[in-house]
């Protein structure tokens, strides 16, 4: 079976320069999760950081800027 989103990400306001989590809850554990913006996919970094355990998924971008949203 695909995996399906049972939990999409929510818009979220941030102060510029601050970290920010962004979540979504999958219907299976341990799916990999690619994230991206736009066409771009995002990849690991001092910038962005990536967690997932069980069915959550979890990007968190570091010193937030306008250009992030």
């Amino acid at each position: 079976l695909p995996v399906l989103i049972k939990q999409a990400l929510e818009n979220t306001e941030m102060e510029e320069g601050k970290s920010v989590s962004l979540r979504c809850e999958l219907s299976k554990a341990d799916a990999t999760v690619v994230w991206k913006k736009g066409e771009a996919t995002l990849q690991a970094s001092a910038k962005y950081e990536m967690k997932q355990k069980g069915t959550v998924a979890e990007l968190v971008i570091h010193n937030a800027e306008p250009e992030d949203a």
